[in-house]
């Protein structure tokens, strides 16, 4: 039939343009439809207090920017975005924040989410609204941060961002643009009075989403049950490039998977979404939601909720401030406690049963039933499977629910998984078809609520793992850098003593010296010993060993005096580079200045005290540099491991704190290396200036100190013991120790003073 229509056929506003395809299995409920259709879109009710949760959306939650008894304005933002899938909150009506925290809502447990409780002033002002009457000025990029800051998600099923949903890129080609005005489930009336009241709004919030979308092709699905709005819904669409296709009325065709294998025939793979197939879907009060977001800048406050069962009085569509309790609702259509058996949350099929009115109507509240007892009876007690196969020829996505209820029922995920359980929409068509009465759906909901909770467990474990393992090649990286620097450091001073041995290494006279001192002053030492341990024992030739080491203590004096005058007498070291030319100013200074030839040794000791003090005072600095460098860096290095202990912080956060860490790091190295350079600086000039380190100076030093302590407790030991002569002999030598010391002394003060250096 198809091949047969002309060409002429097709262009007609009736002639079918597109075959209708069909989807696997699907029931037919009885609809229930015409005892809430038959009259109009009603206000809803004012209510005295307004609870609005964070997480009305699918995604993060938003996060509050206003305080409790803040007053706010219609329309006025209460919870931006707090996330790349998230949402804004708006005030529904003028008033005061009259609290902050946890409030039941709408879930099947029952569970509490923090909301936001809004007491209504009465006067519904607005806040400043600014609607756009050209979208196409506004640019993509623009059109988009409106949608998520109006607070836009998808109002047909589980709320998803509208702004994250068409933000699709440049790279993601889309080649139909699919409306969901299905509305397949039975009771549920919201979106056909939408269409039959509100067609040419909805039709303007479909170009605004062809807009952002450029899809080749854009359809509207609509069940043959609703001739009304159909026929609302050509007549806007007349001028437009917008289809308006009939399908036949089965459950469940309004899902997204199955309307676009309707539509299209294409069949949207397991693990995939529609956009990966070139299709996005958005229901039909979600494009009513963006076109007065746009064009009104009107923030989404309300919705079209449908209220009906046996036990209310007046059932039909109400337009619903968001955050009205689900009690106050009821009572406005004229609830009869009486007869209300059940409370049901959505439809039949795929909602909940409601035990707790006070919770408040949101974005996705699309019906509420209150049903009597003989109406939604309570389901009979669960039986044992009989292995019909009723449930699979009814399910609409070819999966085997006999087999994934016997997987979640014995908790073996990982098969009901390969059995592609994650595809499973909960439609409900195989429970309403089990001859023994068991929830499948409950089943499954439990099955996919243990693997997303084992998923999220195994991500974070990685996360944690690889928080570790970055963290152990970073301190692996921190120690290696500070190997290398120390032995940088080595291998720099073992240069700088090489260079200081190879220029001293040409004078023979004073390496000669040198040797000769080296064995006098072992030798005075043996001498020493020797008397000491002839003298601890009594010996006969104690004096005589005594004498020997005063003689040998002479003749390393004498070494020491003759290796003084020598480097006393010989040249001085080879002049740095030549300085720059001096500028003029430096020449009027220097011409002020004596020639640094005639130079008197007192303006020599004078420029050595200035550099002296200069080096002293940027010494000084540099610590004080490093030290709080370093006490920054312990500071941020702690913080940074608390928070992967904690493993609260975003990657981003731990990015940007590991990325202060080095930071901080490079600034303590860097003023530590400038220090150690100005340290051995200073080493190398007292190498230079007394033939000896700073370390062979110490040396001395200590061992001077240790010897004159050594002769004053023998000298105290043997007061009492020895002889007149003995006390004068130790008392000689006691004062030439102390004589030494004082000269050891002296030498150490006096190089470190002239390098700027304080002896540590």
């Amino acid at each position: 039939m198809r091949a047969n229509l002309s060409l002429f056929q097709r262009l007609l506003p009736g002639a079918r343009r597109a075959p209708v395809y069909d989807f696997p299995g699907g029931v037919h409920p009885a609809e229930h439809k015409t005892v809430s259709n038959r009259t109009p879109i009603a206000p809803g009710p004012r209510p005295a207090q307004l609870v609005l949760p964070l997480n009305m959306h699918l995604g993060a939650p938003a996060r509050p920017i206003v305080a409790v008894g803040d007053r706010v304005l219609k329309g006025q933002m209460l919870a931006e975005p707090a996330g790349a899938v998230s949402a804004a909150l708006h005030a529904p009506t003028s008033g005061t924040v009259v609290a902050l925290g946890p409030r039941p809502i709408q879930h099947p447990s029952g569970m509490d989410a923090l909301c936001i409780v809004l007491e209504p002033d009465g006067e519904d002002r607005w806040a400043e609204r600014r609607p756009v009457a050209d979208h196409t000025r506004l640019g993509p990029g623009k059109l988009i941060a409106l949608l998520r800051d109006a607070g836009v998600a998808g109002l047909g099923g589980a709320g998803f961002p509208t702004s994250v949903k068409v933000n699709l890129g440049d790279h993601q080609r889309v080649e139909q643009l699919i409306i969901n005005a299905v509305e397949c489930e039975p009771y549920i009336t919201a979106d056909d009075r939408l269409m039959r009241e509100r067609a040419d709004e909805i039709v303007l919030g479909i170009q605004i989403l062809q807009y952002l979308l450029n899809p080749h092709d854009t359809l509207i699905g609509v069940e043959d049950n609703k001739p009304e709005a159909i026929a609302a819904l050509r007549a806007a669409c007349a001028d437009s490039d917008v289809e308006v296709r009939v399908v036949p009325t089965k459950y469940p065709s309004g899902g997204e998977k199955q309307l676009i294998q309707l539509l299209t025939g294409k069949e949207v793979p397991s693990g995939s979404i529609p956009a990966q197939c070139g299709v996005v879907c958005q229901n039909v009060g979600t494009a009513w939601a963006v076109k007065r977001a746009v064009h009104d800048g009107e923030p989404l406050l309300s919705r079209i909720t449908t209220v009906t069962g046996d036990a209310v009085a007046r059932p039909g569509n109400y337009e619903v401030w968001l955050g009205t309790p689900v009690a106050d609702l009821l009572h406005h259509a004229g609830v009869d406690k009486e007869r209300l058996g059940r409370l049901v949350m959505g439809g039949p099929m795929m909602g909940f049963t409601l035990h707790d009115p006070s919770v408040p109507v949101v974005k996705t509240s699309n019906c509420v039933i209150a049903a009597s007892a003989e109406e939604l009876p309570e389901p009979p007690p669960e039986q044992a499977c009989i292995r019909c196969g009723a449930c699979a020829e009814v399910c609409p996505a070819n999966l085997l629910p006999q087999q994934l209820y016997w997987y979640a029922k014995t908790d073996d995920f990982e098969r009901a998984q390969h059995h592609n359980l994650m595809d499973c929409i909960e439609c409900g068509a195989c429970a309403y078809v089990c001859p023994s009465h068991i929830p499948l759906v409950q089943y499954y909901r439990y099955a996919k609520g243990e693997i997303r909770t084992q998923t999220a467990e195994q991500i974070k474990a990685d996360r944690a793992r690889e928080r570790f393992e970055a963290r152990q090649a970073r301190l692996e990286r921190e120690q290696a850098e500070k190997e290398a620097r120390r032995r940088a450091r080595l291998e720099a001073n073992r240069k700088k003593q090489e260079a200081a041995t190879d220029s001293g290494a040409g004078d023979e006279k004073l390496v000669a010296l040198k040797k000769e001192v080296g064995q006098a002053s072992s030798a005075y030492k043996a001498a020493v010993k020797a008397a000491k341990t002839a003298e601890a024992q009594e010996a006969d030739n104690a004096a005589e060993l005594r004498a020997r080491a005063d003689s040998l203590k002479a003749e390393a004096d004498r070494a020491k005096a003759a290796l003084r005058d020598a480097k006393a007498a010989a040249p001085a070291p080879a002049a740095a580079p030549a300085a720059p030319a001096p500028s003029t100013q430096d020449k009027d200074t220097a011409a002020e200045q004596p020639a640094a030839a005639g130079a008197t040794p007192d303006a020599k000791a004078a420029g050595d005290d200035q550099a002296a003090a200069k080096r002293q005072k940027r010494l000084k600095a540099l610590k004080t540099a490093y030290n709080m460098a370093h006490k920054q860096y312990k500071e941020a290095h702690a913080a940074v491991e608390r928070a992967e202990r904690a493993g609260q912080e975003s990657d981003e956060a731990l990015a940007a704190m590991h990325a202060k860490v080095e930071k901080l790091k490079a600034k303590a190295d860097h003023c530590r290396d400038a220090l150690d350079a100005l340290v051995e600086q200073a080493k190398a000039d007292i190498l230079a200036h007394t033939g000896k380190d700073l370390k062979t100076l110490k040396l001395d030093a200590a061992r001077a100190e240790s010897a004159l302590r050594d002769k004053a407790d023998e000298l105290e030991r043997r007061r009492d013991t020895s002889d007149a002569d003995t006390l004068e002999t130790l008392n000689s030598e006691l004062d030439a120790l102390q004589e030494h010391a004082q000269l050891t002394r002296l030498a150490l003060k006096t190089a470190v003073e002239e390098q700027g250096l304080v002896e540590e």
